[in-house]
């Protein structure tokens, strides 16, 4: 499984979208063919950061200098090691470009200063390989830390924050990546202060200890899910039935449970499962903000054009007509500018 360059609670809080729990195979199906679709559209490989070894032709038809070689399609955002025609090039004698914008670097020179040259002593295809981090960036912020140690196998892992993390999303766990594929719940060992009744503009509910929770976390008492917006002091502020839960009361002492048993796939994007303890920080991997919105789009119009059947229209009677998608043409127009390459192969 690739990560999602939105999650999946982050298309729930996308404005006019009312989906539900039994929502959630069908907005995962959507947000991986949206991701594919932002790749294809935008031509790149991928976004989202990964450890690999790239093989490229050399000589090529790229009609670049000897000195440089074009990544294509592939953005690249640390070297690690780099060989070519068998003979390894020392990672100090290769000037990754453009300096003064990457990472991502869209090609690399050989210092002129140096020695090293491409070539070797073996055919011309495959003749570079390249190790180190590709995508488009390795922007991360803060997720918590681990609850629980890890071993290098486990699956369910139990963390201290999830505000900053959905379904799809990418985390980061000292050396090793991990996909979050599900969310569980488990017991925040606090409690319900006082009655809360079955009302929507009763959005204030009393917390043993305020400090537990963080903004954006969803809670479940009883059977409903309310979304925390704030908090002051021991009271969080919330928003009544969310992600299709009925409204309901709820007494005083009731349990409060939170969506913090991750389950992830292991060593993901190229990395390795290994030991974690308890308290190791998390971080989330966060895409470019407007790749992260045309993805939403891509995937709303996928999951209304299913329910539609692929008849989606405005208006009505005689001012019936298709959908025609100008917002979504609009988002796919931005993103292009501020991230789509041009450059795929010989000029």
């Amino acid at each position: 499984m690739r990560p999602f360059y939105a999650s999946r609670e982050t298309y729930k809080a996308a404005p006019d979208v009312k989906a539900t729990a039994r929502d959630d195979a069908r907005i995962d199906r959507a947000l991986a063919t949206a991701t594919k679709s932002v790749d294809d559209q935008l031509h790149w490989a991928h976004f989202d950061p990964q450890v690999a070894t790239r093989y490229f032709d050399y000589p090529n038809h790229s009609y670049a200098p000897a000195h440089r070689l074009w990544l294509d399609n592939q953005g690249l955002i640390s070297l690690t090691s780099i060989t070519s025609g068998g003979d390894t090039i020392n990672p100090a004698s290769v000037l990754l470009e453009p300096v003064n914008e990457g990472p991502p670097f869209d090609r690399i020179e050989l210092n002129l200063d140096t020695s090293a040259s491409f070539g070797g002593t073996t055919g011309r295809q495959r003749n570079i390989g390249i190790t180190g981090v590709w995508g488009y960036r390795n922007d991360e912020a803060p997720a918590g830390a681990l609850a629980a140690g890890l071993d290098n196998s486990v699956t369910g892992v139990d963390v201290t924050d999830v505000s900053a993390v959905g379904v799809g999303a990418l985390i980061t766990c000292e050396s090793e990546r991990m996909i979050v594929v599900g969310k569980g719940l488990l017991d925040s060992g606090q409690n319900l202060g006082t009655d809360l009744a079955a009302l929507q503009n009763a959005e204030t509910v009393n917390l043993t200890l305020g400090t537990a929770f963080p903004v954006g976390e969803v809670v479940t008492i009883d059977a409903e899910r309310m979304l925390l917006v704030d908090i002051a002091g021991n009271n969080g502020l919330v928003k009544r039935g969310w992600d299709g839960s009925t409204l309901a009361a709820h007494t005083t002492g009731a349990d409060i449970f939170v969506p913090r048993t991750l389950t992830v796939e292991r060593g993901a994007c190229g990395t390795t499962a290994v030991v974690h303890n308890t308290a190791t920080a998390l971080t989330v991997w966060t895409p470019p903000r407007l790749v992260e919105s045309l993805c939403i789009a891509e995937a709303i119009t996928i999951v209304q054009q299913e329910q539609a059947a692929y008849g989606r229209t405005v208006g009505s009677q005689k001012n019936e007509r298709d959908a025609a998608g100008r917002g979504l043409t609009h988002i796919r127009n931005a993103a292009y500018t501020a991230h789509g390459r041009v450059r795929l192969g010989a000029v």
